[in-house]
């Protein structure tokens, strides 16, 4: 080859046109330097690519290349690596085979042999080469047992050739080689059979051929290290396709080359002599510019039936055919077409391709197996094909091939790990079982409130409403309302503006409720204890000033809580209780800041039930005192289970707001009950009880000890006036019986209870029956009756 470049170079200072049919060294496709070179056959870039191209068919990455130390094999070598690297395929082994400098020994083979060897991952190889050195390589492959354990790619110079695959056939099997097309040149075979020694004088090579084909000795002929035979060749022997005869592939280039000059000076002929017969002045002597310039343009079909026409650069037209040596039976070899290459593209049939016979799949040709969904690759140092399988954390996905990223929170990786997906919100849906649940409880509280207040304003006027106080229980009706209306809020999809509704609504409801009851047990403690001390009327007890108590109670509750929604203004956020949960909360309920709302209707309760317990001694016809201290008893019992199942179930939203609203509702549901039921079933079903006198009844609600009677609906009302002389309620100590109606009482003198806390049993001055309204004065003396 690098003779005949030589030889190129000279055509250039002679401007002397050369048409080759063999010659495929890249190199040539230089103009600049070979600029009256043309070639009938492809260039080698050509043959690389289709090479190339057949690994990423494969869906190799990390292959091995063999080449000769020769131009044909350095130049395509260098083609090949830039492919190769340009589609991001690894090279394990390169490795150059001996050809110019000398002939390689078969130490040599077995070292490269062993070489790629040591890579067992990279299993295709690309074999650049003539057949004399390729042949070596397989027997290489045989001695050191390495036979089916690679895959080959062939390039021209040897796919087909007898002097490779005749003896190495389970080496070679499965290989796919590159071979220009081309086709048979009719009427080629009849001629070249009929050649003979004899009749072939033209011809100083078919001699020797003759003694290689028949491996005979012609007489005569000079001896040669090639034809070192003891048969003499008698010249009577017959060339057949039965003695092995089978012509060269890629005569059609040779025929193509000669029909090149051939059309191209016709055409010139034409042209310039204007078609006379002869050489005319024109084109004697032929110029050699005008000639390459007739080349470059001449197109024609061929001996084969194919059209032909030089490339840009001079090359022939880029086609190749994809031959498999195959085992198509055991023991039988075949060279087949399984493909083919053309302007680019390559076709491959995959269904006749075959590594083996017993094992027909081609084998993997990668240094490292593709990573798993959710694995991130770590490169071997110095490889880029090789790498190990880092596996991503649970909540990582790749950010690239090597970088694994962990997902924000409120996303977790998606299905192939390549990309995070919000976690669905979590929240309370209104449709949901317990929300449906809690709305039922507190529309069932709303009736029951709506029906109390009712029965109430339509009983306005009447003892028992009296006696419960009018104006507070109106306030404790509507913070009862409020109570059972916050469920319906809670139960909604948070936001901005229901998270703030909640903030402001179950903290101010609270304290609508408790600052009532607040109002009304420290009016009745402050009554008993001033009528066991003084006489004197007492301030601030009046339905008024009670009402306006509450009112001062309820305001401290909105300036805490106008200064907590200026301070945490209120909003929904999303709440990650933990890596798999998105919450869609208030953030009050994250940060704790609900605490807030509830601290003041907690100090309340608290308050509230010290008054209870205080005021638990009270005589017994003070039943609003009892029945005060059991719904703040209830309430306490309720909240201290509230908290721990509150913050046990904060993972489950629906449970924890259903528990929210149902705690609210039951609160509100005690107070209803513990206050209400018993004079709302006075009212409906004894009205007979519904009098000033049966509320007054102190036998029933002596205490047995220190029994203290107070009318119930004056200290209800609040109006309770210890100078008022014309009520005639009275203050018992020791008992006695009615004289009229057999009432069991006893009395004394105001004035001697006022001044006395221990009873005085022996001073009887004045009794007064609470049942019929009889009045015996025993002693005739000065007494006060005094309205409690």
């Amino acid at each position: 080859m690098a003779f005949y470049i030589s030889h190129v170079k000279v055509d250039k200072v002679f401007f002397v046109s050369d048409v080759s049919f063999f010659s495929t060294s890249p190199e040539l496709s230089n103009k600049k330097r070979f600029e009256y070179f043309l070639r009938t056959v492809p260039s080698d870039t050509n043959q690389a690519d289709a090479m190339v191209q057949i690994v990423l068919k494969l869906n190799w990455t990390y292959i091995s290349i063999l080449y000769e130390e020769s131009t044909y094999g350095i130049q395509a070598f260098t083609v090949l690596e830039e492919l190769l690297l340009s589609h991001g395929i690894c090279i394990a082994v390169k490795e150059k085979l001996t050809k110019d400098s000398g002939v390689a020994e078969e130490l040599q083979y077995d070292n490269i042999v062993k070489r790629i060897m040591a890579k067992p991952n990279a299993k295709g190889v690309i074999i650049f080469g003539s057949d004399q050195e390729v042949a070596g390589v397989m027997r290489a492959v045989r001695r050191n047992n390495a036979t089916g354990q690679f895959s080959w790619i062939g390039s021209d110079g040897w796919s087909a050739r007898a002097l490779v695959f005749e003896g190495n056939e389970p080496e070679v099997e499965g290989t796919l080689s590159v071979q220009p097309r081309a086709y048979p040149v009719p009427g080629f075979d009849d001629y070249f059979l009929k050649l003979t020694v004899q009749n072939n004088m033209r011809n100083p090579w078919f001699t020797e051929f003759w003694e290689h084909y028949f491996q005979c000795k012609w007489e005569n002929s000079p001896r040669t290290p090639y034809n070192q035979f003891e048969k003499k060749c008698t010249g009577h022997e017959v060339m057949s396709v039965e003695t092995g005869y089978e012509a060269e592939r890629q005569l059609q280039f040779v025929s193509d080359a000669v029909l090149a000059f051939a059309y191209s000076l016709k055409k010139m002929h034409r042209d310039l002599c204007g078609g006379r017969p002869g050489l005319c002045s024109r084109m004697s002597p032929i110029d050699g510019v005008t000639l390459l310039n007739y080349l470059k343009n001449i197109s024609f079909k061929g001996l084969s039936g194919e059209e032909f026409k030089f490339s840009p650069n001079g090359d022939g037209p880029a086609r190749y055919n994809i031959i498999h040596f195959k085992q198509v039976s055991p023991g039988i070899y075949k060279w087949i077409c399984v493909g083919r290459y053309e302007n680019g593209e390559l076709e491959l049939n995959f269904s006749e391709v075959q590594f083996r016979l017993d094992e027909p799949k081609m084998p993997p040709s990668v240094c490292s197996m593709p990573c798993r969904k959710g694995e991130a690759k770590k490169f071997v140092e110095g490889e880029n094909c090789c790498w190990h399988c880092l596996r991503c954390t649970k909540y990582q996905v790749l950010q690239s091939e090597t970088v694994c990223f962990e997902c924000p929170f409120g996303s977790v990786p998606n299905e192939n790990r390549n990309g995070c997906v919000e976690i669905p919100l979590k929240y309370l849906k209104v449709h949901s079982g317990w929300a449906i649940g809690a709305v039922v409880f507190s529309s069932l509280g709303i009736i029951a409130t709506a029906f109390t207040i009712i029965v109430f304003i339509r009983h306005n006027n009447t003892p028992v409403v009296k006696a419960s106080g009018r104006e507070l229980s109106y306030v404790l009706l509507t913070g009862i309302t409020m109570c059972y209306f916050m469920t319906y809020i809670l139960v909604q999809k948070p936001t901005k503006f229901k998270c703030g509704a909640q903030q402001i609504g179950i903290g101010m409801c609270f304290t609508i409720v408790y600052s009532a009851l607040l109002t009304k047990t420290i009016t009745i403690s402050r009554i008993f204890k001033a009528g066991a001390q003084s006489a004197k009327r007492l301030k601030f007890i009046s339905p008024k000033s009670q009402l306006f108590i509450s009112c001062c109670i309820d305001a401290v509750q909105v300036v805490i809580l106008a200064t907590w929604l200026i301070i945490w203004p209120p909003n929904a956020v999303h709440y990650y209780r933990t890596r798999d949960e998105n919450h869609l909360v208030c953030e009050a309920a994250v940060n704790a800041t609900y605490m807030v709302a509830f601290a003041f209707p907690m100090l309340l309760i608290i308050v509230c039930t010290v008054y209870a317990v205080i005021t638990r001694k009270i005589p017994e016809a003070f039943n609003e005192s009892k029945y005060i201290g059991f719904t703040m008893y209830t309430t306490c019992i309720i909240w201290l289970a509230f908290i721990p199942i509150y913050f046990t179930t904060s993972s489950h939203v629906e449970i924890n707001v259903f528990m929210m609203s149902v705690t609210v509702s039951l609160s509100a549901t005690v107070t209803l009950v513990c206050l209400f039921s018993h004079k709302v079933y006075i009212i409906l079903l004894h009205p007979e009880k519904n009098v000033r006198q049966s509320l007054m009844n102190t036998d029933k609600y002596n205490n047995p000890t220190t029994s203290k009677t107070i009318n119930m609906a004056t200290v209800s009302d609040g109006s309770v006036d210890t100078s008022d002389r014309n009520k005639s309620s009275t203050i018992t100590y020791d008992r006695n019986h009615c004289r009229n109606c057999g009432t069991q009482t006893t009395s004394f003198s105001p004035e001697t209870f006022l001044k006395e806390k221990e009873p005085l049993l022996s001073k009887r001055k004045m009794v007064k029956c609470v049942s019929c309204t009889f009045i015996d004065k025993r002693l005739g003396t000065n007494t006060k009756e005094v309205q409690l």
